[in-house]
């Protein structure tokens, strides 16, 4: 890991009307890092993730990708997604393409990729994430767990320097949540850097490099995931893990 610090949030604030769902949020993330956002239903986790996308502008502070503030008005936005990833709960594949279309179009409509070269590499991008048997199937042909493969796959497809992914297996069925998993372990190995929203506090606290407790639009702890988990600081950390010891989830 270097110091180089390849995203930066510095004072993030938003609201929608009077709900502030982000409250000065201060995040910086290095470059090859882990990082996974926990908290309860309505902290500002995915909030966080779409801000950093761009896909929701902020009232105030700054984003800052490679030392560039990209969260300067009239900057090119789907540029910055090109380069940041995101990956959501729903697949949002198109259901009239098959598995390598879907994951071809965006070079070839975005990047301007040749379509034979496109889906040559839409097929080698599907058989790393085990997905070589359903290439030419159609998303109602496949299960939650690879639909979502698919949707990763799509993404990774245009090369992104680093991937946003909120709430990736809340959609799954229990046992198909660890085939996703499965990829984002693989995504860590190879040393893409990632911010990832999560209810799986199991899987975060093997993956993370650092884990952030958000509550109401703030991150109240911050730290390795032996320390967030083992011996939080934070009364509300503490309160939120114990809830989530006691159902089972850690």
């Amino acid at each position: 890991m270097t110091d180089q610090h390849k995203l930066r949030l510095q004072s993030v604030r938003k609201a929608f009307g009077d709900n502030v769902v982000l409250d000065g949020i201060d995040l910086d993330v290095d470059d090859g890092e882990v990082i996974t956002l926990i908290g309860a239903s309505g902290s500002g986790k995915s909030t966080l993730l779409r801000c950093a996308n761009l896909l929701e502008p902020i009232d105030d502070g700054a984003i800052i990708l490679d030392g560039v503030d990209i969260s300067e008005p009239g900057l090119d936005a789907d540029g910055i997604r090109r380069r940041i990833g995101m990956i959501f709960q729903s697949f949002n594949l198109f259901p009239h393409m098959s598995v390598v279309d879907n994951v071809a179009i965006g070079p070839r409509k975005v990047l301007d990729v040749p379509k034979a070269l496109a889906r040559d590499r839409a097929r080698e991008m599907l058989v790393r994430l085990g997905l070589e048997d359903r290439i030419d199937a159609y998303p109602d042909q496949l299960s939650g767990g690879q639909q979502q493969r698919v949707a990763i796959a799509r993404s990774l497809a245009m090369g992104p320097e680093v991937m946003l992914l909120d709430e990736i297996t809340s959609a799954l069925d229990p046992e198909l949540v660890g085939e996703v998993l499965a990829v984002v372990r693989s995504l860590k190995d190879e040393g893409m850097t990632m911010l990832f929203a999560t209810h799986e506090m199991g899987f975060a606290r093997d993956i993370s490099d650092r884990v952030c407790f958000l509550h109401a639009g703030q991150i109240l702890e911050e730290g390795p995931p032996e320390q967030v988990f083992g011996a939080p600081v934070n009364e509300r950390t503490q309160r939120f893990l114990q809830r989530v010891t006691d159902a089972g989830r850690l």
